[in-house]
This record gives C-alpha cells, sequence and structure tokens, in this order.
C-alpha cells in the first residue's frame, strides 16, 4: 500500500466513513460507470444531504491543506477534531443513501476532490 492510499484509508477510518465508501466502492466495481455530478439525478432529499455534506467537505478541505503545512497548529487541528464530529451527524444518512446506486456514484464523484487533498 502506498503512502497515498495508507493517508486515504486513515483519514476516511477517522471520519468513520469506511462503510460509505466501502459501498461506493462496491458499486464502481460491479461495472458502475462513473459519471459528473452533473449527469446524475438526485432526490430533493438527496440534495439537501449532498449540499450539507459539500458544504462540509469544503471547510474539510481547508483544514487539511492547513494541516499539510502546520501539522502543529493548534487552531486548525481543533477545527479538525469539530468537523470530524459533525461528521459523525452525517453517517446514519448517508448509509441510507448509500443503499442508492446512483447516490453512490454521486457520492464517490463528489467526494474525489477531498480525496485529492488527503
Amino acid at each position: 500500500m502506498n503512502g497515498y492510499d495508507e493517508n486515504r484509508r486513515r483519514f476516511l477510518t477517522k471520519l468513520g466513513l469506511t462503510l460509505g465508501v466501502t459501498l461506493t466502492g462496491t458499486v464502481v466495481m460491479q461495472g458502475a460507470e462513473v459519471a459528473t455530478t452533473q449527469e446524475l439525478t438526485l432526490s430533493a432529499d438527496q440534495q439537501l444531504f449532498m449540499s450539507n455534506y459539500e458544504r462540509w467537505m469544503d471547510d474539510f478541505i481547508v483544514v487539511i491543506k492547513v494541516q499539510k503545512k502546520d501539522p502543529d497548529n493548534l487552531d486548525n487541528n481543533k477545527k479538525i477534531v469539530a468537523l470530524s464530529e459533525e461528521s459523525k451527524l452525517f453517517q446514519k444518512e448517508l448509509i441510507g443513501y448509500m443503499r442508492d446506486e446512483n447516490f453512490a456514484r454521486y457520492y464517490m464523484v463528489a467526494t474525489e476532490r477531498m480525496t485529492l487533498e488527503i
């Protein structure tokens, strides 16, 4: 396992999203083609969830960038902890939505930008 994969796994495990990622990987492994988020249609509830989740990802990407440059930044580390705690609020709903193959594809595409920052 290379450093990128190891860091990604550690990050996702830390956030408690391993199940969502596993489900997404399963959909992809079953031959589902990856599309852009614009090509995928979500229900109104799923759209609202993803709007909130993508706002959270934007905030988390910022702290990840700071953490890479300054791992000892106490204020930033506090933000990481707070955002990690906030991510737990998404878990139950995310697990339910991940049962929808279309949502799982959307989630995978949407979270790729965060994965690239890790």
